[in-house]
């Protein structure tokens, strides 16, 4: 089992983290078999947020009774100090803990630093004063904001996408937490889905020692085979190299990540899914995507208002109105 540490935090897991996500889209009792599957099988991080509904309960719910033995990261996107210790009090209640091991502000659309306006940071500091919290951590899907809390030297860990799709400037960041002994915490590992080969992601970030994946897992099949990597980690070999290299050609330029901070829609287009659906269709099974389910979802890109407001909150500046028209033209083809 190879291990790694996240910074000057020194915790010290299991490289494969559960990206607990996921776990709000199966009932309750099925989220603590899973859960706790991975726990027996050597998994340590679990990380969740106070945003993916009942995720933190469910994770409370299995893994409670080995709270000493686990780690938990979670997440408020709180944007004022009195939103931040109502949103602690649920998730230590949920979690049912006296403390979270990481604490990370949820993709603020800037760095919260001492004294600010915010008084998140402020809040942060006094909770761990209070034992409420061990490490301060923060996520964001903007580099800009990325690098200026890693240089801030305010934060214990930073969780930013990375997989092989990054660039280079990604590949940077991830170097300057590791010069900074910053935690790196690697969400959109399989980049949402667009990765279908979770050997070559590993062995991809295996290259990176700093940082610690942490995959959305919904399904046992899907935990099988990161328990797999356990005691056969994969390695990088020429097969991965060319597939790697495939993919990066097929998925350069601008491409939507399903990140979702550009919903909702006012005209209730579910543009995480939508705006990536030429994608979706050519690296998964098609017929999952054409029911009429998901036809009808498809069509809603019609009624787009153009108003802009999913530009506006797109962290990686896409121009969405217009992938959103090119994806359906793409899609009626295949339903020809």
């Amino acid at each position: 089992m190879i291990r790694m540490t996240l910074g000057r935090t020194g915790i010290t897991v299991n490289r494969n983290g559960f990206g607990a996500l996921p776990v709000q889209r199966v009932s309750l009792e099925e989220a603590k078999y899973l859960l706790r599957k991975a726990y027996d099988n050597g998994i340590e991080f679990f990380d969740t947020a106070r945003s993916y509904s009942d995720s933190e309960i469910k994770l409370g719910h299995a893994l409670s009774d080995v709270r000493n033995n686990i780690i938990i990261a979670t997440k408020t996107a709180a944007k004022t100090a009195d939103q931040f210790w109502k949103d602690l009090e649920t998730s230590l209640t949920n979690l049912k803990t006296d403390h979270i091991d990481i604490y990370q502000l949820h993709n603020p659309a800037f760095c919260p630093k001492p004294g600010d306006e915010s008084g998140l940071y402020d809040a942060m500091v006094e909770a761990k004063k209070q034992g409420k919290i061990r490490f301060i951590g923060i996520t964001n899907h903007r580099l800009p904001v990325a690098e200026e809390a890693v240089n801030s030297g305010l934060y214990d860990t930073l969780q930013f996408p990375f997989s092989y799709l990054a660039d280079e400037k990604d590949e940077a960041l991830v170097k300057l937490c590791e010069e900074k002994n910053i935690g790196f915490i690697c969400m959109k590992a399989l980049s949402g889905g667009l990765i279908t080969r979770s050997d070559a992601a590993y062995a991809y970030l295996a290259q990176f020692f700093n940082t610690l994946p942490i995959w959305g897992i919904q399904r046992e099949s899907e935990l099988d085979e990161f328990i797999s990597y356990n005691e056969n980690p994969p390695t990088m070999t020429d097969d991965i190299k060319a597939l790697i290299a495939h993919d990066q050609d097929e998925l350069a330029g601008d491409f939507c990540r399903g990140c979702g901070y550009c919903m909702p829609c006012p005209a209730g287009i579910e543009i995480n899914n939508c705006a990536r659906m030429s994608l979706l269709l050519r690296r998964s099974p098609t017929a999952q995507w054409l029911t009429p389910a998901n036809q009808e979802k498809m069509n809603k890109i019609e009624d787009c208002k153009n108003c802009g407001a999913c530009m506006t909150r797109c962290p990686y500046g896409l121009n969405t109105p217009a992938l959103l028209r090119r994806n359906l033209e793409d899609y009626r083809t295949f339903l020809k």
